[in-house]
């Protein structure tokens, strides 16, 4: 089966090359560690892997987000349009800059915000709509902004787990036409392209990038004469240099890192067992970068046993994600159990197999193969 099979499996890994460590120590032995040179590099390659539109590097997918919505003039009395299946910085942020999240329950095939529910959800102070492409499969970007556009809306695509993704073609983070507003990337060690930390921001054209980059920096501006000001309220969300060499290092193996995915993937349909009750994700080959491949068990599996059982069997399975408005913070503000009904389903049920581009072929099959096994004696 190869080293890897024999020893414990995580649900994922990120893949550094030697050219990138190397590439990192020498940013290290600069002096210039924080924001520099390697920043303004991984920006402008950025940019041009999102078709040229200007893109400014985070330190988080997350602030990447809050500062996307600030430039959006989102604020207390509005309202943001989400999903609630999704990590919780998605709604998160909209509580960070003052506004009230909405929810909309998910599409049951997709497991992405229902593009049927949305225009009901929509009110006078709905100033903005936050789709999350789960697991790296995009939400459907002609409708999207075909909704957006007719009410209108500004869209800030949380783009955290589908870079590398396209739509009809066109990666996600370059415009659709004439559709295009803000995208968020996240760049955490999980995610398809990794810098350690850290995520990006693709920005509109007609946006004001000075701004941007003083909400990046607790808002402050440097002048010729010397002289300093800070006329907005920032925050510290800047991107090192160190981690911006990851990010060049890993965007040059980006396309492979991808069709691997889009292998080790297709086996997973092959050899998981169909008679089991599991439910697949949407076999989707032409747009999803694969970042994560979940399964929902079947009815009446003990999650909590099955992840127990996996991981004595040297595999690792995350949960990705719990329906969030069912977390304390929100039930506080008044969501409950049976708000969003599919997006509860899914969440109780979810579970997150290996996924990443060092797995052999073999890993897949010993996944299967304990999945099978432990699903059978579960359900006997």
């Amino acid at each position: 089966m190869g080293e890897m099979s024999m020893s414990f499996l995580p649900f994922t890994r990120p893949t550094i090359d030697e050219e990138t460590i190397a590439d990192v120590a020498g940013v290290l032995r600069s002096g210039w560690i924080t924001s520099g040179p390697k920043v303004q590099a991984f920006e402008a390659a950025l940019s041009a892997y999102c078709g040229g539109r200007p893109v400014r590097a985070f330190s988080s997918g997350t602030a990447a987000l809050e500062v996307a919505l600030r430039l959006a003039k989102v604020g207390a009395g509005d309202t943001v349009i989400t999903t609630p299946l999704t990590w919780v910085a998605t709604a998160n942020v909209i509580l960070e800059v003052g506004a009230t999240p909405v929810f909309v329950d998910v599409d049951p095939a997709t497991r992405n915000i229902d593009l049927d529910q949305l225009a009901a959800r929509i009110t006078p102070q709905t100033k903005a709509i936050i789709p999350v492409d789960l697991a790296g499969l995009p939400v459907d970007r002609d409708r999207l902004y075909a909704i957006a556009g007719k009410h209108p809306l500004r869209v800030i695509e949380d783009a955290a787990q589908s870079f590398g993704a396209t739509w009809n073609g066109q990666p996600i983070g370059t415009s659709f036409g004439d559709r295009r507003d803000f995208v968020a990337f996240s760049f955490h060690a999980n995610k398809n392209l990794t810098t350690g930390e850290g995520g990006a921001l693709v920005l509109p054209v007609d946006m004001d990038l000075a701004l941007c980059e003083r909400l990046r920096l607790q808002g402050f501006q440097r002048f010729a004469d010397g002289g300093m000001d800070v006329d907005v309220l920032g925050g510290k969300f800047n991107l090192t240099d160190i981690a911006a060499a990851i990010g060049l290092g890993q965007l040059k193996r980006l396309d492979e890192f991808t069709a691997r995915r889009r292998e080790l993937v297709q086996r997973y349909f092959a050899g998981l067992d169909h008679t089991l009750g599991l439910q697949l994700p949407l076999a989707d080959f032409a747009n999803s970068n694969w970042h994560m491949f979940q399964v929902l068990l079947p009815d009446g599996t003990d999650r909590g046993a099955f992840i127990a059982t996996m991981k004595e069997k040297g595999i690792g399975i995350g949960v990705h994600y719990p329906a969030l408005h069912l977390f304390s913070l929100y039930r506080a503000m008044g969501f409950k159990p049976g708000d969003f009904p599919q997006a509860e389903r899914i969440g109780a049920a979810i579970v997150t197999l290996p996924l990443f581009p060092a797995m052999q072929d073999a890993d897949v099959d010993r996944v299967c193969a304990a999945l099978t096994q432990t699903l059978t004696q579960a359900l006997a």
